[in-house]
């Protein structure tokens, strides 16, 4: 009758056991999907400058050095870039 006890005993421990992994096993799974969506809508560059507003900002720079643009012409062009 003791080792009856006993084998039912471990037995119930060992299902218990097993819940909890496959809960475990599950919330991992949920917490991976919830992570995903957070990594793919990182964040853009610091600042919002990307390389080809860079290359812009370099071409005005280089019209304003030569005389093309005005001061006034440059401050603006360069606002309007920054902002978008």
């Amino acid at each position: 009758m003791v080792g009856g006890a006993a084998y039912y005993g471990g037995k119930q421990v060992q299902q218990g056991r097993n819940r909890e992994a496959g809960q475990e096993a599950r919330l991992e799974e949920i917490e991976a999907q919830q992570a995903a969506p957070v990594q793919a809508a990182a964040p853009p560059p610091s600042g919002g400058v990307t390389d080809n507003t860079i290359e812009q900002l370099t071409k005005l720079g280089q019209l304003h050095d030569s005389g093309v643009l005005t001061d006034d012409e440059f401050e603006q062009q360069k606002r309007r870039l920054l902002a978008s």
